[in-house]
C-alpha cells in the first residue's frame, strides 16, 4: 500500500529535475540505483543512489561513484558472452554473496566457498542461478572459468542484478552482479570500488523493493 501510494503521489507532483525523476517508465520500489554510461560503447559509468520521498519523487541519497560496465559497453538486447551490461530496470536479488565476511548488509548473506558456481550454461536446467557442488567435483553443467571462489577480488561482496530471471531465457545472459571493481571493465556486471560498494550494499533494504536502472545518458534522461 505504501509503495502504491507513493507512485500515485508521483503522478500528482511536479518532481524536481534530476536523473531519477527523468527515467521513463518510472521505476518501482522506494530505493533506486542508477548506472549511467555516456554512450552504448562506454565501459565507464556513473552510479548514484536515490530514495523515494513521501511525495513520490526521487531524492539523491549518495554518489556519484565511478563505476565500470561491460568491455563491450551496454546493450538492451544482451546475449550470453557478448561482454555487454544489460540496459533496463531490474530488481536486486534476495540474497547477497561474498568471499569476505558479511560487511553489515540487511539482506541474507551467503559466504562463497570452493564449489560455488553461477551457472552460465544455457543448456542447464539451473541456467542463471547459484549452484553449490562439492569442492573439486566436476559440475553437471558446462563451465568456462573457475568457480566463484576463484574471483577473490571481484566477489569479495556482491549483489545479484536480476537480469534474465523473470523468466529465465536460455542464452540471453547470466551472472549479472554488482561487485567489487578490479581496475578494468567487466564481462557484463557493474563494478565499484570496494568501499563504495559496501556503502551501497549496506544502504539497500529488502523492504524497499530496490531497483537498479542501467542505461546511457540519452536513454535515461528522457525528461531531462
Amino acid at each position: 500500500m505504501l509503495l502504491a501510494s507513493l507512485l500515485v503521489a508521483t503522478l500528482n507532483v511536479a518532481c524536481p529535475p534530476n536523473l531519477a525523476n527523468a527515467i521513463l517508465p518510472a521505476p518501482g520500489g522506494a530505493q533506486l540505483i542508477t548506472v549511467e554510461a555516456a554512450t552504448a560503447r562506454s565501459t565507464h559509468a556513473t552510479l548514484r543512489t536515490w530514495n523515494r520521498a513521501a511525495n513520490g519523487c526521487w531524492t539523491a541519497a549518495a554518489g556519484p561513484f565511478p563505476a565500470r560496465v561491460g568491455y563491450s559497453g551496454v546493450r538492451r538486447d544482451r546475449r550470453e558472452g557478448d561482454g555487454t551490461t544489460p540496459i533496463g530496470t531490474f530488481r536486486i536479488g534476495a540474497t547477497m554473496y561474498g568471499i569476505a565476511p558479511n560487511p553489515g548488509v540487511r539482506y541474507r548473506y551467503q559466504r562463497i566457498r570452493c564449489g560455488d558456481w553461477w551457472v552460465e550454461d544455457p543448456r542447464s536446467p539451473w541456467y542463471n542461478s547459484f549452484r553449490r557442488v562439492p569442492c573439486g567435483q566436476k559440475p553437471p553443467f558446462r563451465t568456462t572459468t573457475g568457480d566463484m571462489s576463484t574471483e577473490t577480488r571481484a566477489f569479495a561482496h556482491l549483489a545479484v542484478i536480476e537480469f534474465n530471471m523473470r523468466p529465465v531465457v536460455p542464452g540471453r545472459g547470466s551472472g549479472i552482479f554488482l561487485h567489487v571493481g578490479t581496475g578494468g571493465p567487466t564481462a557484463g556486471c557493474v563494478s565499484l570500488r570496494r568501499d563504495h560498494l559496501v556503502h551501497v550494499l549496506r544502504w539497500l533494504r529488502p523492504g524497499a523493493q530496490p531497483r537498479i536502472t542501467i542505461g546511457t545518458t540519452a536513454g535515461l534522461r528522457a525528461r531531462g
